[in-house]
């Protein structure tokens, strides 16, 4: 049996998303092709966002493949699962430019995991993958004839939705080292969340651990990447040392938390690598902080989130260290790495003129922190179960219109006129 992993090719024309809108490596896709090869499955992966490919260029490589099954992402990239855009837009376009195809058609990705019902409603789909797809797609194809014996997925059966389990969790270890074509990495000129810098050689994306042992309310990862998982070092630094033999000279870890490790970061300092990274600054101690930087890393994405102890602890930060204290250790972060940023999100409790003054000072320093980014009540997070529960088959949308009511202006990285999401679904 074949299989089409598709990435469609992203457009956020009038979304509030504000994660990047360059291109990333889909590592979904990777590791999904990977497992299923070695289960005795052909694959290939079509990444219209990568090649520039209109919905019509991928339907024409869907054809010539002839595969069994379609499968498309509803998110660009892991690295976005945790924040991704609330609209289907894009992969309700891809959907009918494939109709009429005969494969049948999977959709992965966090908005299926959270509202499975609605997704295979809305997309048309014949299953929905709930949370992590590598090991649910290769038992799909073993159990083609009878999908009764899968779990973690919603099929479409005569026009009735079933679910099937609850959301796949990935064993870590069953993940290969990634070995992307040498051609498509050097397609690949994004350095993400890097600044101040003219990039040189090709940028690319790794994952080195899944999930978070922490449960901020804005997270959305309750239901896929959730529990904190380590990838074996040996196949990371496998795939790190692939990359650069393929021309990568800098990464960028996809991980939910970056954690201090020091057998990481020691097998790090000794490539010819510079690489970005996501964590929580109280995770850290100086000594470690300057071991970070001197293994190559020129990029610190920092949640804070709020300038407040009060703001933290609302936003169920759980951080121990008081704003002082964070703000030493993004100093001593800056002394051994380029770039440093505080992210910040919109508590509601933060004072905005207070929340300048900390910027300007933290910027003064060599410290860059974002302007506070209205928080959306992402299906799935703590912030939308506070709110309204469970998520049904109405959550996207709920959670849409409160955040545009909620909100007359928004964030210097997201569009400053968002639209309805039923204009942007067209449903």
């Amino acid at each position: 049996m074949k299989y089409a992993l598709i990435n469609p090719n992203w457009n956020f024309e009038g979304s509030v998303y504000f994660g990047c809108r360059e291109c990333h490596h889909p590592l979904e896709l990777g590791y999904s092709g990977a497992l299923l090869e070695a289960a005795g499955f052909d694959s290939v992966i079509i990444d219209g966002h990568m090649e520039g490919l209109s919905h019509a260029e991928v339907r024409a490589g869907v054809e010539e493949y002839s595969p069994d099954f379609v499968a498309v992402t509803t998110a660009p990239s892991y690295l976005f699962w945790r924040c991704p855009q609330p609209e289907l837009k894009v992969p309700l376009e891809l959907m009918e430019a494939l109709a009429g195809i005969k494969a049948r058609k999977i959709i992965m990705g966090p908005h299926g995991s959270v509202t499975p019902l609605s997704v295979i409603k809305k997309l048309g789909a014949d299953i929905v993958v709930m949370g992590e797809p590598e090991t649910v797609l290769p038992e799909i194809g073993t159990n083609a004839d009878n999908l009764g014996k899968v779990s973690s997925i919603c099929i479409n059966s005569g026009g009735i939705a079933m679910i099937q389990g609850g959301p796949r969790a990935t064993d870590m270890s069953s993940l290969p080292a990634l070995k992307w074509p040498a051609e498509y990495i050097q397609r690949h000129s994004h350095h993400h969340h890097r600044f101040g810098t003219r990039p040189a050689g090709f940028g690319a994306e790794v994952e080195a651990s899944r999930g978070c042992p922490y449960s901020c309310t804005f997270c959305a990862k309750s239901e896929f990447r959730n529990n904190y998982r380590k990838r074996p070092l040996r196949v990371v630094i496998e795939e790190l040392d692939w990359l650069v033999s393929n021309g990568a000279e800098y990464v960028y870890f996809v991980d939910e938390i970056f954690m201090p490790d020091r057998s990481l970061l020691e097998a790090l300092a000794s490539r010819n690598l510079t690489f970005g990274i996501q964590t929580r600054i109280d995770m850290w101690k100086p000594e470690m902080l300057e071991l970070l930087g001197a293994a190559g890393c020129v990029s610190i994405e920092a949640g804070v989130e709020s300038i407040s102890e009060r703001g933290r602890g609302l936003l169920g930060k759980k951080c121990a260290l008081s704003t002082v204290e964070l703000v030493k250790l993004l100093g001593a972060a800056r002394k051994s790495v380029p770039f440093v940023q505080a992210t910040l999100l919109d508590s509601h409790v933060d004072d905005m003129k207070d929340v300048e003054a900390w910027r300007s000072s933290l910027m003064e320093s060599g410290v860059w922190a974002n302007r506070p980014v209205p928080m959306f009540p992402y299906p799935g997070s703590g912030e939308y179960s506070k709110r309204w529960g469970k998520p049904d088959d109405y959550a996207w949308e709920r959670a849409h219109e409160y955040y545009l009511e909620e909100n007359r202006s928004f964030s210097d990285i997201q569009n400053s006129k968002p639209l309805p999401l039923r204009e942007l679904e067209k449903i």
